[in-house]
């Protein structure tokens, strides 16, 4: 059996399988129905409208139905497009067990507990006859697949054919509903509304002439001894197979005029519930509530398989009426399953093609598409026979051997078996055809070519065997890992890959040498290129590309099966069950088209894939690989071919830029986009200003030029930049970029500009810059800021303005303000670089770019000569100013719009261009770009994989991912301050030059800082918390136990951001932790003893004792217990801890002898009374652990929970919730466990 798709749910009672999508209807015995992809595991829909359990479900063939029914005596009809009910057929009294459409007619056949089948017409939504007959429950019944017939089986211990063509000629009028044409609710009410009528005048019009024969019972089929659960038809056959409550299985077969029983299938140990015809091969298949499935042949009556489950009853069966998928509903839900492999065996060499096809070895020529068959091979024997796991699992040809052909057919007849086949060279050409005795045998867990005359056989003993062509011993080598499965050709002669569960050996059987190795997932096929350079490793869900010698060069996960591939040259081409995709060396994937149906690869060439299917029939796919040939050049920095492909091929769509993006080609991707928006994204990410400004005019959006103003600040373009600013009329930033670039007679303008646009701010700021004390002096007295307007005035000498304020003061009654005789004059900075642009590193132009402008393709310069300069029209709010008026308020000034003159700041600009145009080239033509560093923070994070690295990096969300995932910890409130200290101390700050700022400067803690393997310096270290354990320990000692249980929290907190420097430390720090675990749950204890009384504290006294304690503080908790137990009058106990006591080592030594003596009196005393006046929840000899939640204790051999980082004990109830002891970590969550020492994922070149 092999399972393609299990689902958990309540008891399984229905199943349907739809005849076109990979969609499962299952009915569960809670009244739910459940609709999956099985494909993809997922659930798709539920419907849940009936009242207790459904038993019967089915899919209608053409349209968006599906009925069902279930114990509340109703059948409803679905449209599972809509996701509801259409409506419900009433008319049965009791249970119905099955409903089932009809193949081409509107019907529904329906079998249920009142004896009764009925026949309804789903469109006109009435019962068109009711089938009487048996006198027991109908536990099923079903239409034929093409004649008009039904078949029933009942509890009366009969099996029951109806001939339902009286009921077909007097009810369907016309042709049968179209294939295709898609019946929606209201389309069902007008059918509905109109064969109602005819319907019903036809019927009673016959019933009155003819009486009513609808259908009648054409055969009754007994044999069973008792009830019969169900019976189905042959899809093409005339025979009947039922099973029943006498745990047999029967063949029926019928003629024109009787049926007989054919045969008696023997071997249920229980009532069987259901079995069905294979729709492929001629078997049988039932399943029982004895737990199993089996297999039937129907030719030789005998069973060829069986499948148990441990604890699940079987209740139904469905078979896909296409596919080669059976389907079962059991207790705790369904599986559906394939009773052998659909993957045929073959190998292609050149222009050959080798595959088997109804045991005949055939091969097939590419070019002239010649199919023939070889060698006729042995019949299979056993189970193979009968159509289960027949045929060969694999086929390889032997490549290294150019003088004649030589095959081996690997199948797992007999747990594994091999033939090799050896025909000459030229019986293809001339069409001779070998005999099955030229072929040797043997038995083999796998089989593969060494070298032109010798082959390898894993033998049922994990040894290696070399062979010859006439399958005769050479040698035998034993594989270096004795967990070896399965072996794979090389590529080249005299190697082997030998697989294990997790990874690929490139082994050389001569000198018995490993000479490479791969970690990888259990692999199933292994695809080499023409050359035997490349090689695809495929596994279940994954691809794995490697060299020849076994090095990574990427690997691929897909969340559906692989199912086979092909090299086309350096593209990887591979199918999974709908999708031909393409895989490249260096990771990328993308899909190339869909599939109708599953197909094998077993030649790639070019624009075309030469394919099998599961029948066995070649087919040719045409593919477009143009993306992926794309990507390849791009990769190989042949820009010429991608310049190429980019004007004349139609790559396109938002995942192609994406990836040029990705990648570093934003320039690239400018050229696929026409979308203004997208084109002016790309642009501003590859600094391509001009295009960006270009794209700016035409989108004519603010927000464009102010993103275009922010990358061409950070370029240093100030022309750009003051552009932007006057597009979007951000004035204040204006005259700030003017202040820095020291524009002092434009900063004026926007002085002038401010007091004409009434902007007390802008008027201030601006004056401000110039250090224009009289216009900030007359800016604050406008504002009605008189005091600042005179203050100002002293303070810059104005005394005469200064004198006339104070005069006004005086008159308003206001105060005269004092001014400090001490202040200063503030000077705007004076301008040192006095330039329209930074100096900017000459660039040189990449080979896009040349070829664009050489080229002129797309033509999408935009021309803005009509503009009379960048800053002639600042397009000011009409209620603010207008130019003319700037211009007559003073001619000295001059205006925003004229003044500047900033056409001909734009002509010098061109000119000066134009004069070092020359200069720019020979530059870039000979200068490299340096190319931007990585900061320290990114190479640590990339390297390491340990959380303390990424927390001293500043990446706080990435070190909680690896403590979540490391040791599961949800709560990071309390690990706040050590992720700040971290990250604090990963740096240290060098002052600068003078009026620059200070440099920071990574810590490092090791590492080669050339090749980018450092590390940062953390803060945390053992020293440190061995202090701090010494700390607490001191602590615990005076009974100080809130503060000691704040160092130990604090120890435990910094223990997952501890890197170890060796394995020894790495122990310490576990040791450490542990020992921290058993203070923290020590202190709880004691803190709960000092709350409880009676009974209860003595309990938590005596586990006090149990913690793993210093010996002196072990003593502390022993005098507490003995002390506590003794005036309790539980003196055996008393007894016991005072034994223990005096057991410690230097119990009786000086300083302690008070101890000492206190215990042997207790002993003494409690010996005498020898006995316990209450029972406590403790037994000193059934070691234990304690409940961390409960303060319990947990004896050995109960299933407990541990926290996930600290190891703290917990029952099972606890699972999920978070640790009592360390308050940070998860219980019972599986993990990869404290990582201590750092994990370096990679290195920079």
């Amino acid at each position: 059996m092999l399972t393609k798709f299990e689902s958990k749910s309540n008891r399984v009672k229905g199943l349907a399988f739809h005849p076109q999508r990979p969609w499962i209807l299952t009915s569960l015995h809670n009244g739910v129905i459940q609709l999956w992809d099985y494909r993809m595991g997922t659930l798709l829909e539920r419907f849940d409208e009936h009242d207790g359990p459904v038993r019967g479900i089915d899919f209608h063939h053409v349209q968006p139905l599906l009925v069902s029914g279930g114990d509340d005596y109703r059948i409803k009809v679905w449209d599972y497009k809509l996701r509801r009910c259409l409506f419900t057929l009433l008319g049965h009294l009791d249970y119905i067990r099955t409903v089932n459409f009809h193949g081409e007619y509107p019907w529904v056949v329906s079998a249920s507990d009142d004896q009764t089948i009925r026949i309804w017409n789903w469109q006109s939504r009435s019962c068109v006859s009711v089938l009487t007959g048996h006198n027991h429950y109908v536990m099923c019944a079903s239409f034929h697949p093409q004649d008009d017939l039904i078949v029933s089986a009942s509890l009366d211990q009969t099996v029951r054919v109806w001939d339902i063509t009286g009921l077909r000629k007097k009810t369907v009028r016309g042709p049968p509903v179209a294939i295709g044409t898609h019946i929606t609710s209201s389309s069902l009410q007008e059918l509905g509304a109109s064969s109602t009528s005819a319907s019903s005048v036809v019927s009673r019009v016959n019933a009155d002439l003819f009486g009513g024969n609808d259908a009648i019972v054409k055969y009754v089929l007994e044999g069973h001894d008792r009830g019969v659960n169900w019976a189905s038809f042959h899809p093409t056959l005339p025979l009947v197979i039922s099973g029943a409550d006498d745990r047999q299985v029967k063949l029926w077969r019928m003629n024109e005029t009787k049926a007989w029983e054919v045969d008696t299938m023997r071997g249920h140990s229980n009532n069987v519930s259901c079995v069905v015809f294979h729709p492929k091969h001629e078997l049988i298949v039932s399943n029982s509530e004895d737990r199993s499935i089996r297999v039937w042949d129907i030719s030789k009556r005998l069973g060829v398989q069986t499948f148990r489950r441990e604890n699940d009853r079987f209740w139904i069966l469905a078979a896909h009426p296409v596919q080669n998928l059976l389907a079962a509903g059991h207790d705790s839900g369904m599986i559906v399953f394939k009773l052998e492999r659909e993957r045929p065996a073959f190998g292609s060499h050149l222009d050959t093609l080798f595959y088997v096809k109804d045991r005949y070895l055939r091969i097939h020529e590419y070019s002239t598409r010649r199919d023939l068959p070889m060698l006729s091979l042995r019949r299979p024997t056993g189970h193979a026979q009968n159509g289960v796991c027949a045929g060969p699992r694999s086929l390889e040809y032997n490549t290294m051997n150019p003088s004649e052909h030589n095959v081996i057919l690997f199948s797992q007849q007999d747990g594994g078996s091999f033939e090799l086949l050896v025909f000459p060279g030229d019986v293809i050409a001339s069409n001779q055809q070998g005999e099955s005795s030229d072929l040797k045998r043997g038995l083999a867990l796998s089989a593969v070519f060494l070298s032109r005359n010798r082959f390898a056989v894993l033998d049922k003993n994990r040894q290696i065997i070399i062979k010859d062509l006439n399958n005769e011993k050479r040698k035998s080598v034993p594989p270096p890992n004795p967990s070896t499965d399965c072996m794979f050709f090389a590529g080249t002669s005299g190697r082997l890959l030998l697989r294990t569960d997790d990874r690929v050996m490139l082994f050389e059987p001569q000198s018995r040498r490993v000479l490479a190795e791969l970690q990888v997932a259990r692999i199933k096929y292994v695809i080499w290129n023409q050359d035997c350079s490349r090689v695809a490793l495929l596994s279940k869900h994954g691809i794995t590309i490697a060299s020849r010698d076994l090095e990574q060069l990427c690997s691929v996960t897909e969340t559906v099966r692989v199912k086979g591939g092909g090299w086309d040259d350096r593209i990887f081409l591979y199918t999974t069950l709908n999708h031909v995709k393409y895989c490249l060396t260096n990771g990328d994937t993308g899909i190339i088209r869909t599939l109708d149906v599953p197909v094998y690869i077993t030649r790639a060439n070019q624009k075309q894939l030469y394919c099998l299917d599961r029948e066995l029939k070649h087919c040719i796919l045409s593919v477009d690989n143009t993306e992926a040939v794309f990507k390849l050049a791009l990769e190989d920095k042949n820009y010429l071919e991608v310049m190429n492909m980019i004007k004349h091929s139609k790559l396109c769509g938002k995942a192609i830029i994406v990836y040029l993006q990705e990648k570093g080609y934003p320039e690239v991707a400018l050229h696929f986009v026409d979308d203004l928006q997208t084109r002016f994204k790309l642009a501003l990410a590859c600094g391509n200003i001009e295009v960006a400004m270009n794209t700016a005019y035409e989108i004519g959006d603010d927000e464009c030029w102010h993103r275009l103003g922010m990358e061409a600040l950070r370029q240093g373009n100030h022309q750009v930049v003051e552009m932007s600013y006057q597009r979007t009329k951000n004035f204040e930033r204006l005259s700030f970029l003017y202040l820095l670039t020291g524009n002092i007679e434009k900063l004026r303008k926007m002085l002038k500009i401010a007091e004409m646009r009434r902007d007390i701010m802008g008027r201030f700021h601006n004056s401000l810059f110039l250090g224009d004390a009289t216009e900030r002096t007359r800016v604050l007295e406008e504002a009605g800021q008189s005091p600042l307007a005179y203050v100002t005035a002293v303070s810059h000498g104005m005394l005469e303005e200064a004198g006339r304020i104070k005069e006004l003061l005086q008159s308003a009654g206001r105060p005269i303000p004092i001014v400090l005789h001490n202040s200063q004059l503030m000077q705007p900075p004076t301008p040192i670089l006095r330039s329209d642009n930074w100096p900017l590193l000459a660039i040189p132009k990449s080979t896009f770019r040349n070829s664009y402008e050489d080229q002129s393709e797309h033509g999408d310069t935009v021309d803005h000569t009509s503009s009379p300069g960048w800053d002639a029209d600042l397009d000011l709010d009409e209620h603010d100013v207008k130019v003319d008026e700037v211009e007559a308020e003073s001619d000295e000034v001059g205006g925003w719009g004229e003044d500047l003159d900033i056409d001909d700041a734009a002509n010098e600009d061109a000119d000066y261009a134009s004069s070092n145009l020359k200069a720019d080239e020979a530059v870039s033509r000979t200068y490299i770009v340096p190319v931007a560093g990585i900061c320290p923070e990114n190479r640590w994070c990339k390297n390491s994989a340990h959380a303390a690295d990424h927390a001293a990096a500043g990446s706080f969300g990435s070190s909680m991912n690896y403590l979540n995932r490391q040791i599961s910890i949800v709560n990071f409130s309390p690990m706040r301050g050590r992720f700040l200290v971290l990250h604090a101390a990963s740096k240290s700050s060098v002052p600068g030059l003078p009026l620059s700022s200070s440099y920071e400067i990574a810590m490092l803690r090791d590492g080669n800082v050339a090749n980018g393997s450092c590390f940062p310096r953390i803060a945390n270290s053992m020293p440190q918390l061995i202090d701090a354990l010494r700390n607490s320990y001191r602590l615990f000692q005076k009974g100080n136990f809130q503060a000691s249980r704040e160092r130990f929290h604090h120890i435990l907190r910094c223990i997952p951001l501890i890197i170890a420097e060796s394995r020894s430390h790495a122990n310490e720090v576990r040791e450490l932790m542990d020992i921290t675990r058993e203070y923290v749950t020590a202190i709880r204890l004691k803190h709960a003893n000092a709350i409880e009384k009676g009974v209860r504290q003595m309990e938590l006294s005596a586990y006090f004792t149990h913690c793993n304690l210093q010996p002196a503080h072990l003593a502390l908790a022993l005098n507490l217990a003995m002390t506590q137990a003794y005036k309790g009058g539980n003196f055996i106990t008393a007894a016991s801890f005072a034994r223990r006591l005096l057991d410690l080592p230097d119990s009786s030594a000086q300083g302690k002898s008070e101890l000492h003596n206190k215990a042997q009196t207790v002993l003494q005393k409690s010996e005498q009374k020898a006995r316990n006046e209450f029972k406590l929840n403790y037994d000193e000899r059934n070691p234990f652990e304690i409940n961390c939640k409960s303060l319990d204790p947990i004896y050995r051999g109960s299933q407990l929970e541990r926290c996930s980082f600290c190891k703290s004990a917990y029952t099972n109830s606890m699972k999920g919730h978070i640790c009592s002891t360390c308050n940070i970590a998860l219980i019972g969550i599986e993990t990869l466990g404290l990582v201590t020492q750092t994990q370096v994922k990679g290195h920079y070149n």
